[in-house]
């Protein structure tokens, strides 16, 4: 199953023209490597409505299976993809979030100042993922496997459940 992806990169800096994104192309290439697509990018400042307006459009447009957010979700004062999401999601996924931060945890102790939450909005997965493009890919790496069937499963895909 060819997944559809977006990726959404929460930075001040990087929106501003300060720093380059170096997060989102990193996971762009990971996604294009697993002949999987990145439908559209955006880079975002750290600031809750647009990120919550934003991931209620993208989710709501049918445009996308998946959408990953990279950044903010650290214990810095503007760290809110965690807040944006839970407020959009309908229903909670913390497996997802509790897998990455434990193999997480096996490279890094600071994987325990992680926020990052997972969830669905309609058929539309969303995930957070750390700002850097090491943990970004990463933690993607780590869910990766499992988000093909998440989707046929969202989807209500007859043949979701052939082989469990």
């Amino acid at each position: 199953m060819k997944l559809r992806f977006g990726i959404l990169t929460l930075s001040d800096r990087s929106s501003r023209g300060e720093r380059d994104d170096e997060s989102g192309p990193a996971l762009a290439s990971f996604i294009h490597t697993e002949n999987c697509s990145v439908t559209r990018s955006l880079i975002l400042p750290d600031d809750e409505s647009a990120i919550r307006d934003t991931l209620i459009q993208w989710a709501e447009s049918g445009e996308f299976d998946v959408i990953l957010t990279t950044g903010s979700t650290g214990f810095a004062p503007r760290d809110v993809a965690p807040e944006a999401t839970k407020a959009v999601i309908q229903k909670d996924a913390p497996g997802l979030a509790e897998y990455m931060r434990a193999e997480s945890l096996k490279k890094t102790k600071h994987a325990m100042l992680s926020r990052a939450v997972a969830g669905i909005r309609g058929k539309t997965l969303i995930i957070n993922l750390p700002g850097s493009p090491k943990g970004a890919v990463e933690n993607l790496g780590f869910v990766f496997p499992v988000l093909s069937h998440a989707v046929q499963l969202l989807r209500e895909d007859p043949d979701s459940e052939a082989g469990h």
